[in-house]
């Protein structure tokens, strides 16, 4: 696959993307960063903006709160839970006083006791200034996305200064009304606005937007919102919003090469792992490994591309999981497990509303099913899961044990292959996928010694699972294969080790270790 050759997928269907996933960090409804851009670029037109005023406004609106998920290990520190933090913020008044309320009484709110009394005091004495750095570290990151993706100077630009305001009150300090650059004005006044309108209905949210004219916003925005963008919304709720913003997106950009959609795609790679500083470089080096499991399976390079592609955002869902969760040093409660299991269909609904990107979804989204059901987010066994998926379970799941976490250290090799071949002789993971994400990752291959009795592997594991007493119904749900094919296996085996009963398989199992073996 030549890396010239156009891709097929859009520039602006990487950043919708990227928009989409900023939703979840923000603890808004997917599509809100979508309609707020829509709205951005029609509010953009009717001020008679220039073209490229108007083109930078389009991308700025996109990544406005992509920085977001850069400062959640930051803000978690603080605040607890980051996603219902940010989802406050839009309902915080437009005056300083008010906002510096409102962090202190945000701040220890994960804590009891002296421990909450330490964190405001600690926001009393300095952390106003840290939480400055970390809405400063924001801008520097989405403008740092925005200028790998080659999206212009007056993109960057806008989005280094997300948090200033129009009195000069905000961050950066003393930047104010015309030295706002306009489309960073437009997108902060349409993201705060989808969410008023949405939330509190068109009288609510016009006496709050006019309230913080000439505060935060600019008045002139403010006015053209009040003037446009209820009409414009509505006018949302009766078309795709994803096909409304490809039909906004700034003309004069072919769709994508190949090399070009891989760089997006590290780069998405990338964000999802700034999530926690945990997760640093785990998605890029999943996909090199899965892309290597791939090779050593001798899958076709079309099939690799795919499957390399699929891990680099098979986490964009992180997200929407607080770092109260990932960051948790301690055994996690059922309910904090049950928000780790929806990561991965965050994951999943993000990609399938990404247009083209959709294709990378459904293998995507299966790093964290596992062969025998017990995975998530659908529960779907082997015979159901994508072979490329089941590559990137083997790969996901390596790749994390030889990491450090917050409850554990990184598993030295040896003990990280143990663990994953004890799934696979579970039937957790798919045995010849493990094999080959351990060859690709150094491990020497293991070579199995022909079987007695001149049984295949595949009876081998039959035999071992009838031998323990498994009806034919649950060997098959065990190895994802029906019932009808297990009855098959088994008179095979009976008749190559001559036996007649289960328990004479049992004893000719353990004579000759197949037990033991396994």
């Amino acid at each position: 696959m030549g890396a010239e050759q156009s891709s097929g997928v859009q520039l602006a269907e990487v950043v919708a993307a990227v928009g989409l996933a900023a939703d979840l960090g923000l603890g808004q409804p997917l599509e809100h960063m979508l309609r707020s851009c829509v709205v951005s670029v029609r509010l953009a037109e009717h001020l008679g903006a220039a073209p490229d005023e108007r083109d930078a406004t389009y991308w700025t609106s996109l990544f406005v709160s992509a920085g977001c998920t850069g400062t959640s290990w930051e803000f978690r520190q603080w605040f607890g839970d980051d996603i219902a933090f940010r989802a406050a913020v839009y309902r915080v008044g437009p005056g300083t006083i008010e906002m510096v309320r409102f962090l202190l009484q945000s701040a220890g709110s994960d804590r009891e006791g002296l421990a909450k009394v330490r964190a405001k005091a600690g926001m009393l004495l300095g952390g106003m200034n840290e939480v400055e750095k970390d809405l400063l570290s924001h801008c520097a990151i989405s403008a740092l996305l925005a200028e790998k993706l080659r999206l212009g100077e007056l993109v960057s630009t806008s989005l280094l200064q997300a948090f200033a305001r129009w009195d000069g009150k905000g961050v950066p300090r003393g930047v104010a009304g015309e030295d706002v650059p306009l489309p960073v004005r437009i997108a902060n006044l349409a993201s705060v606005g989808e969410v008023r309108l949405r939330e509190e209905g068109p009288d609510v949210a016009r006496k709050a937007l006019r309230r913080s004219s000439a505060k935060e916003h600019d008045p002139r925005v403010v006015e053209a919102w009040c003037e446009v963008a209820e009409e414009v919304l509505d006018g949302l709720d009766q078309q795709s919003t994803w096909d409304a913003v490809l039909a906004a997106a700034p003309r004069g950009r072919g769709a994508l090469s190949n090399q070009e959609l891989d760089d997006a795609l590290e780069l998405l790679a990338d964000y999802a792992d700034l999530k926690s500083p945990w997760f640093t470089g785990h998605s890029r080096a999943v996909a090199d490994l899965a892309a290597a499991a791939a090779r050593v399976s001798r899958l076709p390079e079309g099939e690799v591309v795919t499957l390399r592609r699929a891990a680099l955002v098979h986490d964009l869902g992180r997200n929407g999981v607080p770092n109260t969760v990932w960051d948790k040093p301690g055994p996690l409660t059922d309910s904090e497990r049950e928000k780790v299991r929806l990561h991965a269909y965050f994951t999943d609904r993000v990609l399938h509303r990404a247009g083209r990107l959709g294709v990378l979804g459904a293998v995507a989204s299966a790093a964290h099913e596992r062969a025998d059901g017990s995975g998530y987010p659908r529960g779907i066994v082997s015979r159901t899961v994508p072979r490329l998926g089941l590559i990137l379970e083997a790969a996901d799941s390596y790749q994390a044990m030889r990491e450090d976490r917050p409850h554990r250290s990184a598993l030295p090799q040896a003990a990280a292959t143990a663990e994953l071949r004890r799934d696979a002789r579970s039937g957790k993971l798919d045995a010849s996928a493990v094999e080959a994400v351990l060859e690709a990752s150094g491990v020497p291959p293991r070579r199995p010694s022909p079987a007695p009795g001149g049984l295949s592997a595949r009876e081998v594991e039959v035999l071992l699972l009838a031998a323990r007493g498994l009806t034919s119904k649950a060997i098959g749900h065990r190895l994802g294969i029906t019932p009808k094919t297990v009855g098959n296996h088994i008179e095979s085996i009976y008749a190559k080790i001559g036996v007649s009963s289960r328990v004479e398989a049992a004893m000719f199992a353990m004579q000759q270790g197949l037990v033991e073996q396994q």
